[in-house]
């Protein structure tokens, strides 16, 4: 194993328990020592690192909860039953695959495309608890991925009759029992909410077992705060619909997680925020003042227990409705403290900007604090929060001036006919802001893009074509969906043009937990190449003729190699776990070691941090993003930018911009979303890591806005990012691989031609087909009635060339 590999595990595992959310305790644990144990559950020698799909991140070896309780010195006194559950899961596995075969076959599709990212339901057994120990532990698993959604059947988001059974039996057989979730997303608990001990554990990455045995032993401690709300399935609202292949309304507004619940007085069985420790904490009287527009809450946090831990100061903030309805509160601002020892205290204070609450108000294409009373809360969690103050706003205030963009939905935004009130105490200090302090600049100046157009002036139509597309060959349209196009470094997704000397090549791995690449690589007269099965897994078993030749054609020839070498990557915490630690310099700890790993490969662009918002939890992707609410995913994301960025000639690219809330037909899916809605939550995400953290790339979505793709959206990418935001960065499409296209469906797939028009520059990874199409445009014979000038077609491709000097100007890595 590397050095490299060593320093990163240790990191991961350090960083992995402020991930672990304790929803219930009673002070059974943490265990004293290593002793004899009875382990069961799907999760315990099949323990999920991450989810499945193009951010799979291949490392050399993943710790099991079962391994890392040996390797900590316990006795596993189960070895029969976890020998047998194997046995009714590769059976179970086996039915799972031979069925989406045949579902494939019959919808007429590839099975690789079909499979892709499918629920493997848990499956039903009936096996003997006949462990002992001095305590239990049973592992619900649940794994989600790219390409389908989630259900709520038993076996995905609901329990099924067995894990129920064996549940509530060894919680009365055991004194010390604990429920562990190794999921990506939310199972609904309500059968088991009893049980005394429920430890979110997600998905954490390589050393994932080891870190689990170290909590369990009180080597560390869990403080995590849930980034989304878990509920039984039935109460989660039913406003908007979800998964229909063509169109997808989103008329819950912004009415969406906590929002919804708070707003309408429904109680969730662990709300947003929430999450308990080894120990106990008291937030002090908080004292709140303002600056400007700038508020700034004071609390002190003590320590109330007998075990280290670390607490999270939560502010939330209470908009008054005038003209625009509003949730009942808003997180505006949140502050983790540092270890705390038994009896210890620390000053926390959390700050934001009164600004950063406006809505969007579609009657004046603007965003706007209404007059009134803004109520600050604190607490430790959405439903525990108390007023601290009341901000005072005479009139109303136009904090920027924005456009009418996006277009309509065709519906109204659904609010609650009869929402929780609001209560002002009479007797919280006042504090009273000037309209004239929240005024912000409307748009930015573009950047100045003079030596990139002078580089690319001079060059023919032809030549430009393939600066705005990714690298391809010329004599075969070998495309990947799954990241397997570059050429330069093994498994990476893709790479930008290597044809013109004096311009670098940006190469591109996969995200988010990690860089995707091929783990061992061979070398021979022709160049390197991946060594074993390119896909692994579900989708090695899912390979047939139609799915071989979707992926490119025929197998290639093999290849002897005449010498080798390694790609191992670090597998980090999924996007979900990184927002459970709400905590911006740990993510940062991630970016940092993500921008190491490429400087080591010699990578520029990683494809994440992947931060769309949890809409609803059956979105088959939603362990890649980070939560339901924009500012924590947010300050997430720009945590991780900062990380990876840190390392000169390295860069994220943020993703997927935007409203891809949904898998099912995720390349030809409309989703119909107000102005408001658009902008007060699905942007607002993607809008604060541009300005606090400036990504140098970003990715648009597959899926489509009010009847455009987002990556055909002027208004998306010029108006809205560029000139109201400032952004700077590099824009490219997700993978729009020509053999995945269907002419069946309601809504066609996104053009070249088309989407470099509209201001997104690099359309990925390109194929002749593509490039004829972008030449046909300029020519004015394009398909769709799309027209490119040159003008066009020069800045587009002069903002690739500016981020390939940029970034790839910097000393390369060294050889591997």
């Amino acid at each position: 194993m590397n050095q490299y590999e060593v320093d990163h595990l240790a990191t991961v595992r350090a960083g992995a328990p402020e991930s672990m959310v304790l929803l219930k305790a009673d002070g059974s644990f943490p265990l004293a020592a290593p002793g004899r144990i009875a382990l069961y559950g799907a999760g315990a020698r099949r323990t999920i690192k991450g989810g499945t799909g193009s951010g799979d991140v291949n490392s050399r070896h993943v710790v099991t909860l079962e391994e890392g309780l040996e390797n900590a010195g316990f006795t596993i006194t189960t070895k029969p039953w976890l020998d047998a559950y194997d046995g009714v899961a590769e059976e179970n596995h086996k039915t799972f695959v031979a069925d989406l075969k045949a579902q494939a076959k019959a919808a007429g599709q590839p099975a690789i495309y079909f499979g892709m990212g499918a629920v493997e339901p848990a499956p039903a057994f009936d096996l003997p608890l006949d462990g002992d120990g001095e305590a239990a532990v049973y592992v619900v698993a649940r794994d989600s991925g790219e390409g389908n959604d989630r259900h709520p059947d038993a076996g995905d988001v609901k329990l099924t009759d067995s894990e129920v059974r064996d549940i509530t039996a060894l919680a009365a057989k055991f004194e010390k029992f604990l429920l562990v979730l190794n999921v990506g997303g939310v199972v609904d608990l309500s059968p088991v909410k009893d049980v005394k001990n429920i430890l979110l554990l997600s998905q954490l990455g390589a050393a994932i077992g080891d870190a689990f045995a170290d909590v369990l032993l009180g080597k560390s401690y869990p403080s995590g705060k849930l980034s989304t709300t878990w509920a039984a399935w039935e109460d989660y609202s039913t406003e908007g619909d979800f998964g229909d292949p063509d169109d997808t309304h989103y008329r819950e507004g912004v009415y969406v997680g906590y929002r919804y619940f708070d707003s309408v007085g429904t109680a969730p069985i662990f709300p947003f925020g929430f999450g308990l420790g080894y120990t106990t904490f008291t937030i002090g009287a908080p004292v709140v003042s303002a600056v400007g527009s700038e508020i700034t809450v004071k609390t002190t946090v003590t320590n109330t227990g007998t075990r280290p831990g670390k607490e999270v100061v939560q502010v939330y903030v209470s908009v008054p409705a005038g003209d625009l309805d509003q949730p009942y509160q808003a997180l505006a601002a949140f502050a983790k403290t540092g270890e705390l020892a038994a009896g210890a205290a620390e000053e926390v204070a959390a700050t934001f900007d009164l600004t950063d609450v406006a809505s969007f108000d579609a009657a004046k294409s603007a965003t706007v604090l209404e007059a009134g009373n803004y109520v600050v809360r604190v607490g430790a969690s959405s439903r525990n929060t108390v007023p601290a103050a009341v901000v005072e706003l005479p009139e109303t205030a136009i904090v920027r001036q924005l456009h009418n963009a996006l277009g309509d939905p065709g519906f109204t935004d659904f609010k609650p006919a009869a929402p929780v009130a609001v209560e002002v105490p009479a007797d919280l200090p006042r504090l009273t802001v000037a309209a004239a302090d929240l005024r912000r600049e409307d748009i930015h100046a573009p950047v100045d893009l003079t030596d990139a157009l002078d580089f690319v002036k001079d060059l023919s139509d032809d030549d430009l074509s393939y600066i705005v597309l990714g690298d391809y060959s010329d004599d075969a349209e070998k495309q990947s969906i799954i990241g397997q196009a570059s050429q330069a470094l093994v498994g990476a997704a893709g790479q930008t043009t290597t044809r013109f000397e004096g311009l670098p090549s940006l190469i591109m791995p996969d995200g988010p937990a990690g860089l995707r690449l091929s783990p061992q690589v061979g070398v021979d007269a022709d160049g390197p190449f991946a060594l074993g099965e390119a896909l692994g897994g579900l989708f090695a078993e899912l390979m047939d003729d139609e799915s071989t030749a979707a992926l490119g054609g025929a197998a290639a020839a093999p290849r002897t190699p005449e010498r080798t070498y390694e790609q191992y990557a670090t597998a980090i915490p999924i996007g979900t776990a990184i927002a459970q630690s709400w905590n911006p310099e740990l993510a940062a700890a991630y970016g940092d070691l993500v921008g190491a790993e490429m400087d080591h490969f010699g990578a520029h662009l990683w494809l994440a941090p992947a931060f769309n918002l949890h809409r609803t939890i059956l979105c088959g992707r939603n362990f890649e993003y980070m939560s339901e609410d924009p500012l924590l995913a947010g300050r997430m994301a720009a945590g991780i930018t900062r990380g990876v960025q840190a390392h000169p000639g390295r860069a994220v690219t943020v993703k997927h911009f935007a409203f891809n809330n949904q898998e099912t037909n995720r390349l030809n899916s409309n989703s119909h979303v107000s102005q408001r809605a658009a902008r007060d939550l699905y942007l607002r995400s993607f809008e604060i890591v541009v300005r606090e953290a400036q990504p140098h790339a970003l990715m648009t979505s597959y899926n489509l806005i009010n009847g455009v793709h987002t990556s055909e959206s002027a208004d998306l990418l010029e108006t809205i990012l560029r000139e109201e935001w400032g952004f700077e960065g590099l824009v490219m499409t997700d993978w729009v691989v020509d053999s995945m296209a269907r002419t069946d469906l309601k809504n066609p797939r996104a053009t070249a031609s088309a989407t470099i028009k509209a201001g997104n520059e690099l359309f990925m990874p390109g194929c002749e087909a593509d490039r004829q199409d972008i030449l046909a445009a300029l020519r004015g014979e394009g398909t769709a009635a799309v027209t490119l000038t040159r003008a066009e077609l020069e800045k587009q491709a002069a903002r690739v060339v500016r981020m390939a000097h940029l970034l790839g100007d910097v000393a390369p890595a060294p050889e591997v």
